[in-house]
């Protein structure tokens, strides 16, 4: 039994105080309505309706019930309202160290283009993942930056300094421990430099560990962050050094320098779902605020009418890769 189309039988014809009348405020033959409502019936076992006279009544039991009925119904209502409105949000797939400030930009722009955007951080495999089963709309995906639409470069975080310093590029071969001379005090141990889990990924970890070795580090010297929240304690506190990005560094007022090897900057894609023609359908008003959010190199800032070197030209870049 279909039991919100026989309530619905049910409280149509308590309103008329008519199976006609009923019938066609649901649409539907009379006779299908009186079978629901003899079915609906049978079910609460007795009578809803007073069929002995011209007019339709509601029996005492129907009286009794129609509260309830009405009430399954509306919830009923509510919950395909819910589910309407939760299929027209388009969920981005966003990486967990965004600046919340672009993020917003994108929500405004989606609305002024008649589209509810719902931003989600989520690691990066689940980001692609998302766009493979549909529960994504777009997302920032990672590639290598010599193929990325947009390339933004990392760095090492580490606690603030007394003065501001200009940051200049550093290689991981000044992170070596340096030779201790005669007679001078033990030197502190050096600093591991933890990885966010936003480049625990292969395309990365692989160029990392490259680098690391050719600079002479010890592996033990680089770890997997835990949560963000731990790392960033650690790294303003002296005790690690993080790898990041610079404006994730700046929000928390940590000093900030960036890897001189440009390979090992992290590239983006804007991408989504493969769309009638068989290329992912990404709009131009998504990729400016999103380039912003990942601090990718020729992002330009909030009321910068400047060229966007980086992200302008993502949707050509992504139909011209196929």
């Amino acid at each position: 039994m279909d039991l919100l189309a026989h309530l619905e039988a049910y409280v149509a014809t308590a309103d008329e105080a008519s199976f006609s009348r009923a019938a066609d405020r649901l649409g539907i033959a009379q006779p299908l309505l009186s079978r629901r409502i003899k079915t609906l019936e049978g079910h609460f076992g007795g009578p809803l309706f007073d069929r002995s006279r011209r007019q339709v009544t509601t029996t005492e039991l129907g009286v009794l019930l129609l509260p309830y009925a009405r009430d399954v119904l509306d919830r009923a209502q509510r919950l395909r309202q819910a589910a309407q409105s939760a299929r027209r949000v388009r969920a981005v797939g966003v990486p967990g160290d965004c600046a919340p400030a672009a993020l917003a930009r994108a929500l405004r722009a989606g609305t002024e283009h008649g589209i509810t955007l719902g931003m989600r951080e989520l690691p990066p495999m689940e980001r692609e993942s998302g766009l493979s089963d549909g529960s994504l709309a777009y997302a920032l995906v990672r590639v290598v930056p010599e193929r990325a639409a947009l390339r933004v470069p990392l760095g090492l975080a580490s606690a603030p300094a007394g003065t501001p310093q200009a940051p200049r590029a550093l290689h991981l071969e000044e992170l070596r421990p340096r030779r201790r001379r005669t007679g001078a005090p033990p030197a502190s141990p050096p600093l591991p430099v933890l990885v966010l889990a936003e480049d625990r990924v292969p395309c990365f970890e692989e160029r990392f560990a490259r680098a690391v070795a050719r600079a002479g580090l010890p592996e033990g010297r680089i770890a997997p962050a835990g949560p963000a929240a731990d790392a960033l304690t650690e790294t303003l506190a002296g005790r690690a050094l993080l790898l990041c990005t610079e404006q994730y560094a700046h929000r928390y007022d940590a000093r900030w320098a960036p890897l001189g090897d440009t390979a090992l900057h992290r590239g983006y894609d804007v991408s989504a779902p493969p769309g009638p023609r068989g290329t992912p359908e990404v709009p131009r008003w998504l990729t400016r605020p999103l380039a912003q959010a990942v601090g990718a190199v020729g992002a330009a800032r909030h009321g910068d009418t400047g060229d966007l070197r980086a992200a302008g030209d993502v949707p050509a870049r992504l139909a011209a890769r196929g």
